[in-house]
């Protein structure tokens, strides 16, 4: 056995073993091999064919004309808002606890000058219609930011934004003249088991942004698409923030690899294992924070008084990495080894909690609600 492949299964087994997120993955065998084989053009000049190969490929699925390789999907995010918003005074809105609002370093006002409305949802995980209407900003008062881009998370902690609902929101927001952004990192896992939903939701947006580093465990990068003019644009932008890069070949040949070999199937067996997780945290009598639709848990650790951190040092125990807020992630390099660590984990900290070993622990860690606004 090769250095390389023992260095391969070392990472590969170290990931197996960790719930913090679906990015811990390793790239496959197979991702490596095509990286290898990949093209070698210059991107940033249009040359490479592997690229321009992929970033079609992506639109055609999503039902746009034209894709553009980025680094991250937060590059894809604000590219894309960057785009759709020309002249400030402007504003975005958007989920309260969207990738775009809470996790993108405040890149909305510091590369394009806008303000954020964050909005609660009334009922469920996610916006509805009325909830945008309530809170979109449509007059010319000059009080105020007006909105110029529903920015939507599909999916948003796990759940799945309704197809129904999206194209009611689509329709509305075409309506008023507002622009439609989807941030899509997880998009791939609301079509499991209908792979045609990728183009039904993407055609209702002006914009999509779709990630390969995420459930899908290329190494990494994210496609945005969008019309002819608005990927022109999109380059543009992409420059101007640094991310012009040259030989992609090597990392495009990798996320297509990934899609073809995690979607669907791989990416449909992390639901399963997310439920059989569901179920059994239930059975101890516990409580999910939001609905578990894919391959997110999240437990409520308010309800149940537990500490994040009680779970993790007892999962460390076990051999098994896990995460912040309650959350459990699964990826499709999790091992049916690392599920029962965990379980026995949670079990153990329930039953010392039980017997009052945490008791000189008071009080919650501040991170332990992160969705509790969502359970409505």
């Amino acid at each position: 056995m090769s250095e390389n492949v023992r260095i391969l299964e070392k990472e590969q087994s170290r990931a197996a073993f960790d719930f913090r997120s679906d990015t811990v993955t390793t790239p496959t065998r197979r991702m490596l091999e095509a990286m290898v084989s990949s093209t070698l053009g210059d991107a940033v000049f249009d040359e490479d064919q592997t690229t321009n190969k992929f970033e079609a490929h992506i639109a055609q699925l999503l039902g746009h004309e034209k894709g553009l390789f980025v680094p991250s999907g937060t590059a894809g995010n604000q590219i894309a808002l960057r785009c759709h918003l020309t002249q400030p005074p402007h504003s975005v809105l958007a989920h309260h606890l969207s990738h775009i609002v809470a996790a993108e370093a405040g890149g909305l006002a510091s590369l394009s000058q806008a303000m954020i409305q964050p909005v609660i949802p009334k009922i469920g995980p996610n916006l509805s219609l009325e909830d945008i209407k309530r809170n979109a900003i449509l007059e010319e008062d000059i009080h105020y930011a007006p909105t110029r881009v529903v920015a939507l998370e599909n999916t948003l902690g796990g759940t799945i934004l309704p197809l129904d609902e999206a194209r009611r929101i689509s329709e509305w927001a075409k309506q008023q003249g507002l622009k439609l952004h989807l941030d899509g990192a997880r998009l791939w896992n609301t079509a499991t088991e209908d792979p045609t939903l990728l183009q039904a939701y993407g055609q209702l947006f002006d914009s999509v942004s779709v990630c390969f580093s995420k459930g899908l465990g290329a190494p990494v990068g994210s496609v945005l698409v969008g019309s002819a003019p608005f990927i022109a644009r999109a380059k543009w932008i992409r420059k101007s923030i640094g991310g012009g890069m040259r030989q992609t070949g090597t990392l495009t040949a990798a996320a297509w690899a990934a899609l073809d070999e995690v979607f669907p199937e791989r990416l449909k067996q992390t639901h399963a294992i997310a439920k059989d997780i569901e179920a059994y945290v239930k059975g101890l009598g516990l409580k999910v924070a939001i609905p578990v639709e894919t391959s997110m848990v999240f437990i409520d650790l308010k309800e149940a008084g537990l500490r994040n951190e009680w779970i993790a040092e007892e999962a460390k125990n076990h051999g098994v990495t896990f995460g912040f807020a309650g959350r459990i992630v699964v990826h499709h390099q999790i091992c049916p080894e690392a599920v029962q660590g965990l379980k026995v984990a949670i079990k153990t900290v329930m039953e010392k909690k039980s017997a009052g070993d945490y008791r000189h622990q008071e009080g919650i860690d501040g991170k332990e609600s992160t969705y509790g606004a969502m359970k409505k």
